[in-house]
């Protein structure tokens, strides 16, 4: 008896070989316009680095500001006396 892994493609014959996926890439960045400057790159991944820096200090002053609300709204309950 014959069982569906005898039958089956393999992976390779599924998914390609890296030599196919390798000239795959090759030509998308020929057609997304490769031959870029190395200054135009340089210039993009300053201007997204200072983006993410922004984006890094915008979230770490929020954590900050809730933690320092979180901290004096237990303090505020911590130091109510009981009430009868």
């Amino acid at each position: 008896m014959a069982t569906v892994s005898d039958n089956a493609p393999s992976w390779a014959d599924q998914w390609g070989t890296t030599e196919d996926l390798e000239e795959d890439n090759n030509a998308k960045a020929k057609e997304k316009g490769g031959n870029k400057k190395k200054g135009d790159v340089k210039a993009a991944a300053s201007l997204t680095l200072d983006k993410a820096k922004a984006t890094a200090a915008a979230g770490a002053n929020k954590v900050k500001n809730g933690t320092l609300m979180s901290m004096k709204w237990v303090k505020s309950k911590c130091q109510k006396g009981t009430s009868k």
